[in-house]
């Protein structure tokens, strides 16, 4: 079965990076575009970036653009997420998430797998 397993959250101070990394199994990964989602307590699952399958395209929300990357490695079927310049209100679980169409992006419902997912606390 498809697994989507998250990797690299934690606890870090303002200012400081991290980088998630999701790796994926039971799927054609190279086919499927992947994004990163997180929720924060008392909110709903918000879009923070996604990235087609061959890695060219990438989209990210105003909140992750500038300080945030998506990247991939098909060889080794993970996606990673680098977030630099990490803020108290980036604090949340974090989502990696499979979908074969990357055209509606931000919805939640228009991804097909998704991971357990990752605490992420930036203390300030």
């Amino acid at each position: 079965q498809v697994q989507l397993v998250e990797f690299g959250g934690g606890l870090v101070q303002a200012g400081d990076s991290l980088r998630l990394s999701c790796a994926a199994s039971g799927l054609t990964f190279s086919t499927y575009g992947m994004g990163w989602f997180r929720q924060a307590p008392g909110k709903e699952r918000e879009f923070v970036a996604v990235i087609n399958w061959s890695g060219r395209t990438t989209y990210y929300a105003d909140s992750a653009k500038g300080r945030f990357i998506i990247s991939r490695d098909n060889a080794k079927n993970t996606v990673y997420l680098q977030m630099n310049s990490l803020k108290p209100e980036d604090t949340a679980v974090y989502y990696c998430a499979a979908a074969r169409f990357i055209t509606d992006y931000g919805r939640v419902d228009k991804y097909n797998y998704w991971g357990q997912g990752a605490q992420v606390t930036v203390s300030s």
